[in-house]
């Protein structure tokens, strides 16, 4: 996500006017730089940053913008600046964490055309698509979908049916991921590394817009799902060698305070064996809401220990935002 204007793709990997079935220009102008100041004392300061720069999509007439969350998360101010250069200041409306896609409320007119949003299902591996980054045609590549699969990541998070996309973008938060149509399919999240038959492919995961569709009047009204929060634990696991190794965790945060250490294994959610991140993830989540005590049976040392660990909704550790 480095903030730098002064590089291009390749003209040969940039998509053209005349090779596309859409408005190109509108589709470039659609997508807007974010800059994000947060506080140093917020909760996700020291592992996303104070200053924080992507992209993100106008969505709406009224500059409704679509981005992925993390940019966004505890934002105490926040800039939009258009592809033609103007500048206008931000709100942050709502945040999913289950999906892992925000949204921001420019608090002035914003000039800047809306993209329409398609739906990723009907998307095929090797399919072409375009990863649009703010800054028009240098920032933005001709790619294709190298895969469509469930994606878990450490830190409690799984969707179901996530996006792989390659060549990689360099500057992959909230860029927009575009069909052939020019409609808007995914929003950035990740720099991968994918397997591509024999090769090891360098590539972006993409959370698909469609994850939005069912709660998006919700975020709109509430800033968040209308449901409960599900339990969160606030532990770090990594899939190493089959075996599921807690490999960090949030000070003050329920499996902290229910004696879970660095190094843990996880063997055990309530009394049934867990294997891979998505299941474990999906086991603590099916016991109820945030809140719901959660029994852990962990191996550490060659020793089994079990805890039991009071959840809590993630939500609540984190400042939130103000309107100003």
């Amino acid at each position: 996500m480095a903030d730098s204007t002064h590089w291009a793709f390749p003209v040969e990997l940039q998509p053209k006017a005349e090779e596309v079935s859409f408005d190109l220009k509108a589709a470039l102008d659609a997508v807007v730089m974010l800059r994000v100041e947060i506080p140093p004392d917020a909760f996700t300061a020291s592992i996303l940053g104070t200053e924080r720069v992507g992209s993100g999509v106008v969505i709406r007439d009224d500059g409704l913008i679509l981005t992925i969350g993390y940019l966004i998360t505890e934002a105490q101010t926040i800039w939009i600046t258009t592809h033609r250069g103007a500048v206008v200041q931000g709100h942050a409306l709502a945040y999913d964490q289950e999906t892992g896609l925000g949204l921001v409320l420019p608090l002035g007119r914003l000039p800047a055309p809306m993209l329409q949003r398609g739906s990723a299902d009907h998307l095929a591996v090797s399919d072409d698509v375009y990863v649009i980054g703010h800054g028009g045609r240098a920032h933005s590549l001709k790619a294709r979908v190298i895969a469509k699969r469930e994606f878990a990541g450490y830190w409690e998070y799984v969707l179901e049916q996530a996006i792989f996309t390659a060549p990689a973008h360099p500057e992959w938060g909230g860029t927009a991921l575009l069909d052939g149509d020019g409609r808007l399919i995914g929003i950035g999240s990740l720099h991968v590394q994918e397997h591509v038959g024999d090769k090891q492919v360098d590539g972006n995961m993409m959370v698909p817009v469609d994850v939005i569709e069912p709660i998006f009047e919700d975020m709109l009204q509430l800033g968040r799902p209308a449901h409960l929060p599900r339990p969160w634990l606030g532990i770090y696991v990594t899939d190493s060698n089959g075996h599921l190794v807690v490999g960090g965790l949030t000070k003050g945060a329920p499996a902290d305070k229910a004696g879970v250490r660095v190094g843990d294994v996880v063997m055990e959610v309530s009394g049934e064996r867990v294997k891979g991140l998505a299941e474990l993830f999906r086991r603590i989540w099916r016991l109820g809401p945030a809140g719901t005590e959660i029994p852990l049976t962990l191996a550490r040392d060659g020793v089994v220990k079990r805890v039991r660990a009071k959840s809590a909704s993630r939500n609540d550790f984190l400042k939130k935002p103000l309107l100003h």
